[in-house]
């Protein structure tokens, strides 16, 4: 992965993380920059996820790369609101 690769999948995992919380109803106690990390990672493994089943390449907006993602982010978002409220 290239320099700009990985600047853009920050840049994407900001927003996916910021979608992520969105679509998890209710509040959630992690801090944005918790969902921004949230985000970067889930930006990372829903771009693995979508080249291991051959969907990360598509014409134009990798539609169902970036839903992936989110769905990671909408996983991990609660996931880590529950593992923080534990402690």
């Amino acid at each position: 992965m290239e320099i700009s690769g990985i600047i853009s999948a920050v840049v994407i995992g900001i927003v996916i993380g910021v979608l992520g919380r969105l679509v998890v109803p209710g509040r959630q106690r992690i801090g944005v920059l918790w969902t921004i990390l949230v985000g970067i990672a889930a930006a990372f493994v829903g771009t693995g996820i979508a080249a291991a089943f051959d969907v990360a390449d598509t014409r134009g907006i990798d539609w169902i790369e970036m839903a992936i993602q989110v769905g990671l982010a909408a996983l991990g978002v609660p996931a880590l609101d529950r593992a923080k409220a534990r402690r």
